[in-house]
């Protein structure tokens, strides 16, 4: 690796202050596991790296708020997540999604912020945070502004997020009766990238929504499978069949080492049935 300069601000308005809109080459190191091998490999040279571990520590904590929403600071461990209680009351299907996500030494460090900002369309909680509707609160110069998380992604390896910006909290609205579910399918190791990861969330007012990930460049919603559980006809095996069918028409997907296109389609027809009979049998 190249010499770069490191720095440790006190503070998350310091860290932003130190970052550089005009330079990619200065950027923030959270957990460091995706930045740290790319550095090895030589596919990121950095210039500065600006060390989180040190800003306030409400930024690694994970509260419920009053009107029951979960606010998960962007610091926050992937483990220290999937052992949180108020996770798991408030949405389980994170909870049991983190218990395959990569391995434990990985989640010992890597952080919820991190997972995002990296914009990798394999990894687990993408869609599983877009099917719960959730919503980051994006720190940069000018202050706060929120989005959307399925507003994030804008291709691979890519997001919406300036290079001076950083994402401060994550916030998943409270559903009372919200039924979700998160199934991947890898063809190695378990704990390998999947060829696909898909999230259904079901309301009790008949909304739904169909995420999927690994498939395509980024996680996306897939909307026409959404309209076919929308409309009325209950859970019944020809809606299932039809969402599938939505699905694998309406994602567009790529080939890779872990399966060709063709094979990542039916993956997508046969999962979207899984998970949303998976989901139908959750709470959370």
């Amino acid at each position: 690796m190249n010499p770069f300069d490191l720095s440790e601000p006190a503070t998350l308005r310091e860290a932003v202050g130190m970052l550089d809109a005009s330079n990619p080459q200065i950027r923030p190191i959270a957990g460091g596991t995706a930045v740290m091998l790319m550095m090895k490999t030589g596919i990121f040279q950095p210039e500065r790296l600006i060390g989180l571990h040190r800003i306030e520590k409400r930024y690694s904590r994970i509260a419920v708020a009053g009107n029951g929403d979960l606010r998960i600071g962007a610091m926050t461990p992937l483990r220290r997540l999937e052992q949180s209680a108020d996770v798991e009351r408030v949405a389980p299907v994170i909870t049991r999604a983190l218990r395959r996500l990569s391995n434990v030494r990985v989640r010992n460090v890597a952080t919820l912020g991190g997972h995002l900002a990296h914009g990798d369309p394999h990894l687990d909680l993408p869609p599983v945070l877009i099917a719960l509707g959730a919503s980051l609160i994006i720190a940069g110069p000018s202050g706060e502004r929120t989005i959307e998380i399925e507003d994030l992604f804008r291709g691979y390896l890519e997001t919406t997020l300036a290079h001076d910006e950083l994402i401060a909290e994550i916030v998943v609205p409270a559903r009372p009766g919200r039924r979700a579910a998160y199934l991947k399918h890898t063809t190695r190791s378990a704990d390998d990238w999947p060829a696909l990861g898909i999230a259904v969330a079901l309301d009790d007012d008949g909304a739904a929504r169909v995420v999927i990930g690994a498939a395509t460049d980024t996680p996306r919603r897939l909307k026409a499978a959404e309209v076919v559980l929308s409309s009325g006809g209950g859970l019944e095996d020809r809606v299932l069949l039809e969402a599938g069918d939505a699905a694998a028409a309406e994602a567009e997907v790529h080939s890779d080492a872990r399966g060709s296109a063709a094979y990542k389609t039916e993956l997508i027809r046969v999962f979207t049935a899984r998970a949303i009979r998976n989901a139908a049998g959750r709470v959370g």
